[in-house]
């Protein structure tokens, strides 16, 4: 097309401009959606559980924005340590993204003690923890109300419902041995994380013993590998037994190899005096409940 066809058809000359900047300002939009976007930059999220919120601000090279959304009490922990994330480690994210935690506080609030009285160990257990607090140690008494809970300690003091404690105190529970003493079994626990171990062998109605850590490097991604009575899911010991247990670093990966290289070791397994007891149903005895959760849970 030469100078003379425009001349003569001024609008195809507009309608060619026209078009010409379309397709720059198009272009020019999605270069800022693709900036603004910053598509095609994605880093891996790190594992900030078990860090210093502090910590994760100071080293913070993609600019990332975290919201404290819970705060849990840890007496085991200090204050301003993350317990859990959202998005996931290894989630693949952009700079100036919000990550989500919920960290420990630095000092314990206060909770109400619940009605513990007449419940059965399980849902004692169970009962303070949904309150804040912790189940300490179980003390058998003769009493013909078998795994019933009878009286609560705090530090060698009777508490009653409704007084007020520090989120993580340690209630000490004494419960009935009932008229058989019929014994218990050591739990699965193995593959589970401290908290949940723990309760695992109070809820059967026995002791934590000693606790050991080998070689953990955090506390908070390290789980039960081994038992002392060792689990035999047959084997019954008296309840308010002291179970000893031992943990390693791991990781989920490492867990389900911990599990399904667990293999229980015929030696262990023997007749005591509460094999001959009738294993009938007892209104007051959740220690062999079928449907108890032996999962693992992070």
């Amino acid at each position: 097309m030469d100078k003379e066809f425009f001349v003569k058809h001024p609008l195809v000359k507009h309608l060619i401009y026209m078009l010409v900047v379309s397709v720059v300002i198009v272009i020019l939009a999605f270069l800022f959606i693709k900036m603004v976007a910053r598509q095609g930059k994605e880093y891996e999220l790190p594992d900030y559980r078990g860090v210093a919120l502090v910590e994760m601000k100071r080293d913070n090279p993609y600019h990332l924005e975290y919201v404290v959304i819970d705060s849990v009490y840890d007496a085991e922990q200090e204050g301003g340590i993350v317990l859990q994330q959202d998005p996931e480690p290894g989630t693949m994210i952009k700079t100036h993204r919000k990550v989500y935690v919920t960290v420990t506080t630095f000092a314990p609030s206060d909770v109400v003690l619940p009605e513990l009285s007449n419940m059965t160990v399980r849902s004692a257990v169970s009962a303070l923890e949904a309150a804040g607090l912790r189940c300490g140690k179980l003390k058998f008494v003769d009493s013909p109300y078998r795994n019933v809970i009878l009286e609560s300690t705090c530090k060698g003091k009777m508490v009653y419902a409704g007084e007020k404690m520090s989120t993580g105190a340690v209630v000490d529970l004494t419960v009935g041995l009932g008229e058989t003493q019929k014994g218990t079994r050591v739990p699965f626990v193995i593959g589970q994380v401290p908290a949940k171990a723990r309760r695992g062998i109070l809820s059967a109605s026995m002791n934590v013993g000693q606790e050991y850590y080998d070689g953990v490097t955090d506390r908070s991604h390290c789980v039960c590998y081994r038992l002392n009575p060792d689990y035999t899911g047959v084997t019954r010991y008296p309840l308010g037994t002291y179970v000893d247990v031992w943990y390693c670093d791991a990781t989920e990966a490492d867990v389900e190899r911990i599990i399904s290289n667990f293999q229980v070791d015929s030696s262990k397994i023997f007749r005591t005096e509460f094999d001959d007891m009738e294993d009938d149903f007892d209104p007051y005895n959740d220690v062999d409940d079928p449907d108890f959760d032996d999962g693992w849970d992070w």
